[in-house]
């Protein structure tokens, strides 16, 4: 029986090519061939945040891992330590902000995200799967890519984890949820101030409630990171 073998270059090889990135290079499992994603809790988890949200987490002086965009829902991937899910409720209380309504989702053990496009030698900025169509309905995008490397050897050590300063050169987590969650509920506030802006801020007073006051920089000195 003959088989047909993907035309070079054509969609199936550019898959391909992506698996290899990420499996060989980055050693982190995949599952799926078209679209191609990446299964968390193995290598990463990831903290996931509204566009806007996670745009002003970037802006801040705040150290990441990786970072992703899944241009179709407008949300941004943070790549954190493999594990953080199971700790974010808690670390949530102990930043302060359990009690507080947050569009803040993390994705460790049996999730998944979209693979973005791959990043590196033989790939250009925006890799082999389109480059300059980062628009694709479902297209993810790195906006800070993985380094590649030793299979996990050069990604893991960027990933944030807990602990104030982080572990060894790794970044601290608390660091970046407490960025999040304060740039998420911000973001929440200014959206619902637009949606009001013609009429009574009847919700105001819990604008600036002591959770709202911490987004500030406002927090106790004793629980300021």
């Amino acid at each position: 029986m003959t088989v047909a073998l993907p035309r070079p270059g054509g969609p199936a090889d550019q898959w391909c090519q992506a698996r290899r990135w990420y499996e060989h290079e980055l050693g982190w499992p995949t599952s799926g061939a078209a679209p191609l994603e990446l299964l968390t809790g193995f290598r990463f988890d990831v903290l996931d945040l509204p566009l806007d949200a996670g745009s002003a987490v970037l802006g801040r002086p705040v150290r990441t891992g990786p970072v992703a965009l899944d241009v179709r829902t407008r949300r941004v991937w943070f790549l954190v330590a493999a594990g953080s899910a199971d700790e974010l409720p808690e670390l949530l209380d102990w930043l302060e902000w359990g009690a507080v309504p947050l569009d803040l989702a993390v994705l460790g053990q049996g999730g998944r995200i979209a693979a973005p496009v791959p990043v590196g030698p033989g790939h250009g900025r925006l890799g082999a799967l389109g480059p300059g169509k980062p628009d694709k309905p479902g297209r993810a995008v790195w906006v800070r890519p993985p380094a590649p490397g030793s299979p996990g050897g050069g990604v893991e050590p960027s990933l944030p984890v807990t602990g104030l300063g982080g572990e060894g050169d790794a970044p601290d987590l608390a660091r970046l949820v407490g960025a999040a969650a304060t740039e998420v509920h911000r973001a929440r506030l200014l959206r619902a101030r637009r949606a009001r802006s013609q009429g009574p801020a009847e919700d105001q007073p819990l604008a600036f409630s002591y959770a709202s006051r911490m987004s500030a920089g406002t927090r106790p000195r004793s629980l300021t990171l």
